[in-house]
């Protein structure tokens, strides 16, 4: 790599930073085991069965091609092992209610902060982000943002930051096609332009070996890649890009509230903080990096 590529990092944007102390609280459901636990004490066991029940649950009893395109990331093979299997197991709104119950228990066994005015400001503050753009017609958005609110301050917080992370997510995914990137072609991208292990992402989305191989072999005839597997300029610019097209589809609910950004740091930092390596590990397969409370 050369220096030039090296040098060539994302720098964080306001709503990158937002997605910073976002990512980590929506990110509770799935690596905090009392999430797991209420996942399984209404039918989803196994870590895959509560992720895709979960995570899925707001679009209805929906099938496993639809489940492949809004997600992304995944191999389709590893999609058809959960989906739609999960919903012989569990209904969606059971599923609903037990990611918000994994989230009541994580809450509390993890001793998160609980100042109820604070909680509720900050939930206040990113569900008018979220409604700024109710018409933005993104999927996974949308569905999210069509369940009732919860009334309990970190039930609330934790479902806002659910619709302002799926809003992103699904922006992000535009952006990805727009560059011409598939999922593992995406994968192999991020993590060598990290320099992250693949193991901190190809056992979790079921590409093979082969896969991973075809989707070094694409980036490479894009000169994305140079001939040992390292990523170039090219490939340095190309994932700025993506990621700059990825913030530039988060601008909007962010304008809502940029005047707060400052008010909601000081009110997330502290959560995250405690969720950091004690419940969200570092790496992840989300990319999201250590908050730093800047």
């Amino acid at each position: 790599m050369s220096g030039d590529a090296n040098e060539m990092a994302v720098i964080e944007s306001p709503e990158r930073h937002l997605w910073t102390l976002i990512e980590p609280i929506h990110a509770i459901t799935y690596f905090a085991p009392e999430s797991q636990q209420a996942f399984e004490d209404v039918g989803l066991r196994g870590f895959w069965r509560g992720y895709f029940g979960g995570r899925a649950a707001p679009l209805g009893a929906v099938g496993a091609g639809a489940v492949t395109a809004l997600f992304f990331g995944f191999h389709p093979s590893f999609v058809d092992r959960a989906v739609p299997d999960v919903w012989t197991r569990c209904s969606p709104a059971d599923a609903l209610a037990a990611r918000l119950d994994g989230i009541d228990r994580a809450w509390n066994a993890h001793g998160l902060p609980d100042d109820r005015n604070q909680l509720k400001r900050a939930a206040f503050i990113l569900r008018r982000a979220a409604e700024a753009v109710a018409d933005d017609r993104r999927p996974l958005f949308a569905a999210n943002l069509a369940l009732d609110f919860p009334t309990t301050p970190h039930l609330a917080l934790w479902h806002a930051t659910t619709l302002l992370r799926e809003h992103r997510g699904d922006g992000h995914l535009v952006a990805l096609t727009a560059h011409g990137l598939g999922p593992c072609d995406a994968h192999v991208l991020r993590l060598v332009h990290t320099g992250m292990s693949p193991d901190t992402v190809k056992p979790f989305r079921g590409w093979s070996d082969d896969d991973w191989i075809a989707a070094v072999g694409r980036l490479h005839e894009r000169g994305v890649l140079d001939d040992a597997g390292q990523i170039t300029e090219t490939g340095a610019a190309l994932h700025v890009a993506v990621e700059q097209l990825t913030d530039d589809l988060a601008t909007a609910p962010l304008r809502a509230v940029q005047s707060e950004l400052a008010e909601l740091t000081h009110i997330l930092t502290p959560v995250v903080g405690a969720l950091d390596g004690a419940v969200i590990p570092y790496p992840n397969p989300m990319g999201v990096e250590q908050f730093d409370g800047g």
